[in-house]
């Protein structure tokens, strides 16, 4: 659920937040450990929005050209001024101008950042943050560039791999409904005056086929309903997370779902450790990138931190690791590296999931293809079997 939060925290005035939770209280919990005291909380219905926003702010865009700026000797200001000039969307120079007035009011570029939420997520308002503390502005903007591509690729992946078997099955689909509401109707009425006993299975096609002759738009208002009805349940939260539920429940599909989070969640919490912010606020941060069940998990793992046990204990713990990331948690540990260490259990995994990605793809094509082709064949041929009787018995 998306939840729209008004809070105080260090910058004077009220900020609006945008925090993702399962419920009220675990959205005001999460914007109590970013430092807010809450103020007013409501629910908001997620919908569907591009990968910019509606005001054309890239924040992907943003971060690298910031970077660039900053990285040949341009002072923040005036870095973000020259973005604005250039800026040819009246939105999104209207959101680098507000950020400018307020930089020049005497914010930091955090606290001006955080003014604007749905541009700006709190996870990278904190990269922000903590890189002021150490004076390595830089460097957290190329740490989170670095990040988001990561991410991308691995999304990209997923995705791409998806294509093929989806163009697959859609073209299948739509060659049996072709089959189905044309041409069998079209063999039924040829083989009403055969006579003779045809098999069960084309004795049903023809059925099917006087069927939708005789009640042709019916069917079809039928068909388009059960279209749209699938389509509404598909993009209701409810059912995605069922159908999460029952994926998380077959072994094989569940351990690599679970995998790719603890991969995401490494990723991000070794990010956040890298620019400067403190374990057990991180830990906070992440928490609504792993699934409800792990959540839990994870804020009992947070209290073994806050208590003073080591990272790798409380994750080991609480079945947040694996025996590889269990290890390389300990060498972090031990070299006080455990930023760079989550980074590179990230990499490890995503590198394993792409590899499973590869080979699951390199297997369900044909296995789509081969069940495509006999439902289609197996249609053609009891749509031709009473032909070839027929020829058959002239003979």
């Amino acid at each position: 659920m998306h939840y729209q939060v008004k809070a105080i925290g260090d910058a004077p005035g009220v900020v609006a937040l945008s925090i993702d939770a399962a419920d009220e209280i675990e959205a005001k919990n999460q914007a109590e450990k970013m430092g807010y005291r809450v103020l007013a909380l409501r629910a908001q219905r997620q919908r569907w929005r591009p990968s910019k926003d509606r005001d054309g702010f890239s924040l992907a865009l943003f971060s690298q050209e910031l970077l660039a700026l900053l990285s040949a000797g341009l002072t923040l200001v005036e870095a973000a001024e020259t973005l604005a000039e250039k800026e040819q969307r009246p939105g999104a120079r209207q959101i680098l101008e507000r950020i400018i007035a307020q930089l020049y009011q005497g914010l930091s570029l955090s606290a001006a950042m955080e003014q604007h939420p749905a541009q700006f997520p709190a996870l990278y308002v904190a990269t922000v943050r903590a890189s002021e503390k150490t004076g390595a502005l830089e460097e957290a903007l190329s740490r989170y560039i670095a990040y988001q591509s990561q991410m991308d690729i691995l999304r990209k992946k997923i995705a791409s791999a998806a294509i093929y078997p989806v163009v697959l099955l859609i073209a299948g689909g739509l060659v049996t409904f072709f089959l189905l509401a044309y041409v069998i109707p079209k063999f039924s009425r040829i083989y009403e005056d055969i006579g003779g006993n045809l098999p069960v299975l084309s004795q049903w096609l023809m059925l099917w086929g006087r069927l939708l002759e005789a009640h042709g738009k019916e069917v079809l208002t039928g068909f388009v309903l059960a279209v749209a009805a699938f389509g509404y349940a598909v993009t209701r939260p409810a059912t995605r997370s069922w159908v999460l539920l029952k994926l998380w429940q077959i072994p094989a599909i569940g351990e690599r779902m679970r995998v790719y989070q603890l991969a995401r969640f490494y990723r991000t919490v070794g990010m956040l450790l890298r620019g400067g912010t403190p374990v057990v606020t991180a830990l906070g941060m992440v928490k609504g990138l792993l699934a409800s069940a792990m959540q839990e998990r994870l804020d009992r793992a947070t209290v073994d931190v806050r208590e003073g046990r080591s990272i790798s204990h409380a994750m080991e713990s609480h079945a947040l690791t694996t025996p590889v990331a269990m290890r390389m948690l300990r060498v972090g540990e031990r070299s006080g590296k455990m930023g760079e260490m989550m980074e590179r259990i990230a990499a490890f995994y995503d590198d394993e999931m792409a590899r499973w990605i590869d080979w699951i793809t390199k297997l369900i094509e044909p296995l789509l293809m081969a069940v495509i082709g006999l439902v289609i064949g197996v249609i053609v041929i009891l749509m031709y079997f009473p032909i070839f009787e027929l020829a058959g018995s002239i003979q």
